[in-house]
């Protein structure tokens, strides 16, 4: 039984990847689970079996993207013990996250479904902004002894200006994309001067205790 498990999970894993790829190439539209089945080299009753409908299919990819983006960015304290370092290469690395090109190309997937598939659009949501915005502001309180009003304000202003007007353009495709990610170091095309800018502006911003 275990193996068999295994084997399950497994198959589960690639059949999602597998998946991510062909809704990033064709659309949710154009994809189908006849092109799924085939790209993964496993039997359209198989692929069924993990996943019901093109819809659940969608929604679990969306889960994979959501777990891969959050891994990425890890949380502030993970990046320096001095807090304005950690803020500067946490809000750093979101950029990067958000600038990735698979990243881009599945939220404008999203975006073209959302209002047949609003499911689909509020986990992006959740995941790309409020799970970030609580990420930030939770630290924020914590290192500076702010309300949580006070905090999850300074989280939402610094993550504006982290974000504006880079990741507009980007999903406009006016920006260049990140192409890799690697775990270890920041991609050449974040320029950390801006970042740092709006970390002091922040800094310099927040009730004094």
């Amino acid at each position: 039984m275990g193996a068999m498990a295994r084997r399950g999970d497994q198959l589960r894993e690639h059949i999602l990847w597998t998946a991510k790829e062909v809704f990033l190439e064709l659309g949710f539209e154009r994809a189908s689970m006849d092109e799924v089945a085939s790209r993964a080299s496993t039997s359209k009753r198989s692929l069924y079996a993990h996943f019901e409908n093109k819809e659940k299919l969608f929604l679990a990819v969306i889960d994979l993207v959501r777990g891969l983006f959050l891994a990425r960015i890890r949380e502030p304290s993970a990046y320096s013990a001095k807090p304005v370092e950690a803020l500067v290469m946490f809000c750093a690395r979101y950029l990067e996250a958000m600038l990735y090109e698979s990243s881009v190309q599945m939220l404008r997937v999203s975006m073209a479904q959302a209002a047949r598939f609003p499911e689909g659009a509020a986990k992006y949501h959740e995941v790309m902004f409020t799970e970030v915005g609580a990420l930030l502001s939770d630290y924020l309180k914590t290192t500076f002894q702010l309300s949580a009003r006070a905090s999850s304000d300074a989280a939402q202003r610094l993550l504006g200006q982290i974000l504006f007007p880079v990741f507009p353009r980007a999903l406009l495709g006016l920006e260049v994309l990140v192409k890799s990610f690697d775990e270890h170091a920041l991609s050449e095309s974040i320029e950390l001067r801006p970042v740092r800018k709006a970390v002091s502006e922040l800094l310099a911003s927040l009730p004094r205790k």
